[in-house]
C-alpha cells in the first residue's frame, strides 16, 4: 500500500519455536539517544524506503542484510502487515522461522551531529545488539506500535 508523504519503513522479524514457547529476534537501536533506554527502544529490524522505487518486500530484505551484517533467511514470508508509530512512520513487516545467532551480527552503521550543535560527526550501529526474547518479554521492550507485528504472529503461529 503507498502513503503518499508518509515516510515508509519494512523489516523482516524473525521468529523461532523453543521449549520455552516462541521467541522473536528484536534489535536495540543503536545512538545515544537510544543507549541507556530498554522499553520502547527495541524493534524489528527495518529500514526505510521509497514505494515508487522499490517494493516493501525488497526493502525488508536489504534492510536485514544491512542492518544485521547477514542475508535474510530463507523461508516462508508470513505478512503482519503495517503499523503506524507515533512518529507517523508506516512499517511494514514479515516473519520468518529461522534460527540465527546474535554474535554473528555485523551491524551497520549512520553518522550524525553528536553531541548536537558540535559540529562533530560520530559513527553509530544501526543496531547496537540484537537478542532473542519471548513474546511476553518482547512486548514490554518493543516500539509500542510494533507490539501489533507480535499479536498478529502469535495468531498465526499458535
Amino acid at each position: 500500500m503507498k502513503h503518499p508523504g508518509v515516510r515508509t519503513s519494512a523489516g523482516l522479524l524473525l521468529f523461532r519455536h523453543t521449549d520455552g514457547g516462541l521467541e522473536v529476534l528484536l534489535g536495540h537501536m543503536g545512538g545515544p539517544f537510544f543507549a541507556r533506554r530498554d522499553a520502547g527502544a527495541w524493534t524489528v529490524p527495518k529500514g526505510e524506503y521509497v514505494p515508487d522505487e522499490e517494493s516493501a518486500w525488497d526493502a525488508a530484505r536489504r534492510e536485514f542484510q544491512e542492518e544485521l551484517g547477514l542475508p535474510p533467511p530463507d523461508g516462508e514470508a508470513v505478512a503482519l502487515g503495517e503499523v503506524k508509530q507515533t512518529n507517523g512512520k508506516v512499517v511494514t513487516a514479515w516473519a520468518i522461522e529461522a534460527d540465527l545467532d546474535p554474535v554473528t551480527v555485523v551491524p551497520g552503521t549512520f553518522r550524525m551531529e553528536w553531541p548536537p550543535k558540535s559540529g562533530r560527526q560520530q559513527e553509530f550501529p544501526e543496531l547496537d545488539r540484537v537478542a532473542w526474547f519471548a513474546l511476553d518479554r518482547a512486548r514490554t521492550v518493543i516500539v509500542t506500535a510494533q507490539t501489533t507485528f507480535l499479536d498478529r504472529l502469535a495468531e498465526h503461529s499458535p
